[in-house]
């Protein structure tokens, strides 16, 4: 019987610095540099779109996912960031 143990807590009165939200952000900024770097993905001419081979508009699709993925990390750190003044005994924006 094998006993897994428990995330390593925050001292007292610490907040932890490694959550849900960071981790999360951390992924939204990871997808579109992985998608661009998987180079193999997408080093093809087929399918077309509108006579555009894919190689071209498969990274052109990426510019505005690159920002929505962006906007979304973005978004994460800085409701977390509320969240932690809030609990530190900040005053929220």
């Amino acid at each position: 019987m094998s006993i897994v143990p428990d995330a390593p807590q925050a001292p007292p009165g610490q907040l932890p610095v490694i959550t849900a939200p960071r981790v999360l952000a951390a992924v939204c900024l990871l997808v579109p540099i992985v998608a661009e770097l998987w180079v193999s993905s997408y080093a093809r001419l087929t399918p077309r779109f509108d006579g555009i081979p894919f190689f071209y508009w498969y990274q052109l699709l990426w510019v505005p996912l690159s920002a929505v993925f962006t906007i979304s990390a973005y978004l994460l750190i800085t409701r977390e960031e509320r969240q932690r003044k809030a609990l530190r005994g900040g005053v929220p924006r």
